[in-house]
């Protein structure tokens, strides 16, 4: 494409050369480099791309977009000086792409906990409901029955508008995403034009990022007041951020609520292991999916479907039959002691409080609850005693180990986790760094009918360690120890 042509919506502050060339690919990884290329020098939070100008130059890149010029240009070169590098990467790789936002029904998820079920579930949904659709999530993403590996909750700016342009390109016609703070801060959506918007509830987490609880929550609002007149706004009115995120947005705005009047009104009847049985707006309906959280899920996903357009009856028919995200909420039983076994990703405290509160409400009398629980490594250190503390409470037995340890001795990780264990909770509590020991003592201590939760990763197949990903399943090691141990 013309230069001049991706630059549409961009705030130049100079332009250097000359801008009626052909631009042939885009990159903010100078390796990625190729001749004609244009390389956007992003300010990252590992390195600053300003640094990799002159790498990029020599691999062949004609344009160069930064927010400091070098102090040497280059003849051949065409300089485009912008204001911020993060958000004129949104904006050109959108033009670039063919604004393929404009060209499908987008519709975000973003809060704390349950994008990754909201998302999937809108996306289950609406194929269900015979559309073609596309998925942009933690877990996976997804082009109708295609499945492609994801490696960030959101992609960068310029792999998710050439995955949007993939989708469009194969005839779909809604994509479901879900829209983490990060994407939003780093304008990894900047550009995206979307039709609908939809807030879960909002707790502590990812401060390593964004260091306090009102910038992480003015960074997800920021998303909200951007959308145009023409979108939708969905959001829980049981949480006590619910109404901030909306209060300056010209979308359409709605709300929906277990606990009080709303939209899109739900009400518990029952909450059991074979699902949930709710009303929703006078409607009853059962579901297989378990747990109050996942009832806020569903009423979310509900709303979403009514404010598309569908058939409110037709749309709860397929959501009564659908199951959630793997890695959510994830349970089997074993085969001989009839262990029930849980798999959740929940990695923040509320997560955990989520979870275990709902084990707790299905919980027939006597069985003990294990919790097998970690944190990572490189990320907020200040939810590591209150995810020990959680997990105490609700728990008989907890044994604390690794998650993703990154580049942190997991044994300082746990000796964080211990600070929030009291006096009264250490006799129940075990740390054993290695996670697949912790899962087999964790099953090797649970007895007829008890319940085992291995908490922090979900989905994920692997565990990050100093820098190489091991090949690691909790659902999988989990299963294995069920059989090992003739449980």
């Amino acid at each position: 494409m013309i230069l001049q042509d991706i630059l549409y919506k961009v705030a130049i502050s100079s332009v250097k050369g000359n801008t009626n060339i052909d631009v042939t690919s885009l990159q903010i990884d100078s390796r990625k480099i190729s001749k004609g290329s244009c390389f956007i020098a992003v300010k990252g939070t590992a390195a600053d791309g300003h640094t990799f100008i002159d790498k990029a130059t020599e691999n062949g890149a004609s344009v160069i977009v930064c927010e400091v010029l070098p102090v040497v240009l280059k003849e051949s070169i065409t300089y485009i000086e912008v204001e911020n590098s993060a958000a004129a990467a949104g904006l050109i790789s959108h033009n670039f792409y063919g604004e393929p936002s404009a060209k499908i029904k987008l519709v975000g998820v973003t809060g704390t906990n349950g994008k990754t079920t909201i998302a999937t579930l809108l996306f289950k949904l609406f194929s269900g409901l015979n559309y073609k659709c596309g998925l942009i999530s933690t877990v996976q993403n997804q082009i109708a029955d295609k499945i492609i590996p994801a490696t960030h909750t959101t992609p960068d700016a310029i792999s998710l508008n050439a995955l949007l342009k993939q989708i469009v390109d194969e005839g779909c016609e809604y994509v479901f995403m879900e829209v983490s703070s990060h994407a939003i801060h780093q304008h990894r959506i900047t550009g995206l034009q979307f039709v609908g918007a939809l807030f879960s509830n909002i707790t502590h987490d990812h401060l390593d990022y964004h260091k306090t609880f009102d910038e992480y929550i003015r960074v997800k609002k920021m998303w909200f007041d951007n959308l145009s007149a023409s979108a939708f706004a969905i959001s829980n009115a049981d949480d006590k951020r619910g109404a901030v995120m909306l209060q300056n947005t010209v979308a359409k705005k709605y709300y929906y609520s277990l606990k009080t009047m709303a939209d899109f009104k739900g009400k518990i009847l029952d909450n059991g292991l074979t699902g949930l049985h709710l009303t929703i707006n006078d409607i009853e309906v059962h579901f297989r999916l378990i747990g109050e959280f996942n009832a806020y899920n569903l009423l979310a996903v509900y709303g979403a479907a009514i404010c598309l357009g569908e058939e409110k009856n037709e749309v709860l028919q397929i959501l009564s039959s659908l199951d959630g995200a793997e890695g959510r909420f994830d349970y089997m039983i074993s085969a001989n002691e009839k262990l029930i076994g849980i798999v959740d990703y929940a990695h923040t405290p509320d997560a955990l409080l989520n979870v275990l509160a709902t084990i707790k409400k299905l919980r027939k009398g006597i069985e003990q609850v294990i919790t097998v629980v970690g944190c990572g490594g490189d990320r907020d250190k200040t939810k590591r005693p209150v995810m020990a503390e959680v997990a105490c409470e609700y728990s008989d037995k907890v044994i604390l180990t690794s998650d993703n340890p990154r580049s942190e001795d997991p044994l300082e990780i746990l000796k964080d986790m211990e600070a929030g264990v009291n006096v009264a909770a250490k006799k129940k509590v075990i740390s054993i760094a290695d996670r697949r020991e912790a899962i087999k003592t964790a099953v090797s201590l649970a007895q007829k009918e008890d319940i085992v939760l291995i908490a922090g990763k979900g989905h994920e197949k692997y565990q990050d360690i100093k820098g190489v990903k091991y090949d690691f399943d909790d659902k999988k090691v989990l299963n294995e120890m069920f059989e090992m141990l003739e449980k």
